[in-house]
């Protein structure tokens, strides 16, 4: 069971659906008593998004376990202490189980981008791990498309109407969840690239091609360091904008933009794969203070 849990990522997993649930119940209720979105509704979002999910850690996993038995030998689970069968059979369960629910869930609310999203979701998730993982910059540009996702879905389904996007509280609402989506972008793009240089060597040996690869890992570093100041100036401007809110200011300075500044400090000379490692887990922490903001709209 254990083995399982690690498989699908349980952490990686609790924090999309803290996301999911600061966004509904913290951001969302700040701007708006009207739930469109029951809590029923809401937890079979949620069941359908973290199966999804799930499953795209299983996929990617099993076309990755050449590459990982070299980039990290002590992490593997499938042959392990699961078959491949169990695997391939796991993922098809949960991605089955996470559509259906998201199909059900967008019919009876009559949405049809959410439909749409879903169906790309699946789809993206099989291609980015059988081909577009291995080719610059593309994966690490899906996959940071995907993860702000569900968000987008919190959000599409709380707006009952095209009236709800013209109505003051919700264009608030809109332009800071677009704000939050930005942040999200950012910060696993930059992760996703720091997690290729970390994984080169077993790259290499399965062909693929990517940014590290073509590049070399200075240059890549070079690329994560430049998208780290573009968020470093996006961060900068809004706090610029809140500086009237001393709570905001302050936790944005201390929590967000000072680690960001170490992290891009760390970067700049950082050569080994225990280094990557570490600033990877960094831009985790970056990613989970930043979305734990949403709080502060309670207050």
């Amino acid at each position: 069971m254990l083995s399982f849990l690690k498989l699908i990522r349980y952490k990686n997993l609790i924090m999309v659906l803290l996301t999911m649930v600061l966004t509904k119940y913290a951001l969302i209720t700040s701007f708006t008593k009207e739930a469109y979105l029951s809590n029923l509704e809401f937890l079979i979002l949620s069941i359908s998004v973290i199966s999804i999910t799930a499953g795209g850690y299983i996929i990617n996993d099993l076309f990755d376990i050449t590459a990982d038995k070299i980039n990290k030998p002590n992490k593997i689970f499938i042959e392990k202490s699961i078959s491949k069968k169990k695997a391939k059979n796991s993922y098809l369960i949960l991605t089955f189980v996470g559509l259906i629910l998201g199909v059900y869930l967008s019919i009876i609310n009559l949405n049809n981008t959410t439909l749409l999203l879903y169906f790309i979701t699946v789809t993206s998730l099989y291609f980015y791990s059988k081909y577009l993982k291995k080719t610059v910059l593309l994966g690490n540009l899906m996959i940071s498309i995907l993860i702000v996702l569900p968000i987008f879905m919190v959000v599409s389904l709380n707006n009952s109407s095209i009236t709800d996007f013209i109505n003051d509280s919700y264009m608030e609402l809109n332009n800071i969840i677009f704000l939050y989506l930005i942040f999200a972008f950012f910060t696993t793009l930059i992760r996703e690239i720091i997690k290729d240089i970390e994984d080169v060597d077993g790259d290499v040996k399965i062909k693929a091609k990517t940014l590290p690869i073509l590049f070399g890992r200075n240059r890549a570093t070079k690329v994560a360091f430049f998208f780290s100041g573009i968020l470093l100036i996006f961060l900068l401007l809004i706090l610029q904008y809140l500086k009237t809110n001393m709570v905001f200011l302050v936790y944005g300075i201390v929590f967000i933009l000072l680690p960001l500044l170490y992290f891009m400090y760390k970067l700049w000379f950082s050569e080994s794969k225990k280094n990557y490692s570490k600033l990877s887990n960094l831009m985790k922490v970056i990613m989970f203070f930043g979305i734990l903001s949403m709080l502060l709209f309670k207050f």
